[in-house]
């Protein structure tokens, strides 16, 4: 028997949605448990038992269900967690009405064009230009009911083109350019200048997403924690363009960027501010970038002998469970698929260019079930063009890139 728990935030957002919709939900709002509630109630045509009310009766119609999501969430079986109190599971004959239950990666979505008549949840917003993901999810979205999950579903409009085609809103992605973008005529790249018929466009938007809001019992703190560097390392790096771990010149933009960052984040103030936040905070998450950074990073937990953990392209560690820990966390192999609810602390060692990833870190901690209500996110900060620039697209919900900076290096002397 299915018997699960909702919040009303949840159950409103089920009456909401309908086939074709995006779930717009903050990260730790419980999309997975949403979308799988309103599979079994609208799609399934079953009935739940919510809260303890309600009826308990198989499907009335079985489909097979498919879970698209990233490769993260599909090893760390977050999805068949979430499924078990609905009685959902991938091994063949265990769920209830026969339904057949699969969950697998973006990176595999085109195994399964061959699908019909099923119903597909799409997690997180995946579908960028016209390439073999978006063929393949216009595909699937023609010969199946579906829905996609997204914090953030689009930074733009031309985020929104797979989708729109999808409903059938327009005929292709060409169709979707000629109507709504003009092109900067004075770049050497394709660069949008800016969107026509905006009010048609929120129009369709509004049909499509479908806004789960609701109040956190959490409050966040984000502290930022400013922390030194060698100005005339940085010099050298920033105006003269020299590489000072190899001695010679810096070759282009995105080599003074490596080069600069190694230099303000292997300052020892960063390794001072991440022991004084470890007196506050026992066990302490700590999200970085670089390989070098780790390094520093474990020499605190052996210096200090506490135990510390990682997540990385390298391990895949478990989250301690003694009293003092320190997990170590680089930020694309761990910005999803695992929670916290042991601690309410995050340092952020270096700043990551993404405010979507930056906003995913904060939520690893930031859960329905934390019995937390203040959590404290410290960022490491310096005060150099390259810190200052980064944090301010993150501050204003931007991705930060280098060429935005391009200019500066074109003024700045060449080396000599």
């Amino acid at each position: 028997m299915a018997n699960v728990e909702l919040a009303p935030h949840q159950i409103e957002a089920i009456g909401k949605m309908h086939n074709g919709c995006i779930l717009k939900g903050g990260v730790g709002s419980g999309k997975t448990r949403t979308a799988l509630a309103y599979f079994y109630t609208k799609e399934a045509r079953g009935t739940l038992r919510i809260n303890g009310r309600g009826d308990t009766t198989e499907p009335a119609t079985p489909k097979d269900i498919y879970v698209i999501t990233t490769a993260k969430k599909r090893d760390s079986r977050d999805w068949e967690a979430e499924a078990l109190p609905f009685v959902l599971a991938t091994s063949p004959g265990t769920s209830v009405g026969g339904i057949k239950f699969t969950v697998d990666s973006w990176n595999n979505v085109q195994n399964y064009t061959e699908v019909k008549d099923a119903f597909f949840i799409f997690d997180e917003q995946r579908l960028v230009g016209s390439g073999a993901w978006v063929k393949a999810f216009l595909k699937l979205a023609k010969h199946n009911r579906w829905i996609m999950l997204s914090a953030t579903p689009g930074d733009n409009w031309m985020d929104y083109i797979p989708v729109l085609v999808a409903r059938g809103f327009y005929k292709n992605r060409t169709e979707f350019i000629r109507r709504h973008v003009v092109y900067s005529t004075f770049t050497q790249f394709p660069k949008v200048d800016r969107y026509v018929e905006t009010r048609h466009l929120e129009a369709l938007r509004r049909r499509m997403v479908v806004d789960m809001e609701f109040a956190r019992h959490t409050t966040r703190h984000i502290r930022s924690v400013s922390v030194s560097h060698s100005e005339e390392n940085f010099n050298r790096v920033w105006k003269d363009r020299w590489h000072i771990f190899e001695e010679r010149p810096i070759r282009d933009v995105g080599e003074l960027y490596r080069v600069a960052r190694r230099v303000v984040n292997s300052d020892p103030d960063r390794v001072a501010a991440v022991m004084q936040t470890l007196e506050k905070h026992p066990r302490l998450i700590v999200f970085y970038n670089f390989d070098y950074e780790l390094e520093i990073l474990r020499v605190i937990g052996s210096t200090l002998g506490i135990p510390t953990a990682e997540w990385n392209g390298h391990k895949h560690n478990d989250l301690p469970e003694t009293d003092k820990w320190l997990y170590l966390v680089q930020y694309t192999a761990g910005n999803e698929g695992w929670n916290c609810t042991t601690t309410d602390a995050i340092l952020f060692y270096s700043l990551n260019y993404s405010y979507k990833i930056f906003e995913q870190c904060m939520g690893r901690i930031d859960r329905m079930n934390t019995p937390y209500f203040d959590l404290n996110y410290y960022v490491l900060r310096s005060d150099t063009p390259i810190d200052r620039s980064i944090w301010k697209a993150i501050v204003t919900k931007k991705n930060f890139n280098e060429r935005s900076l391009v200019p500066v290096w074109e003024q700045l002397p060449q080396a000599a």
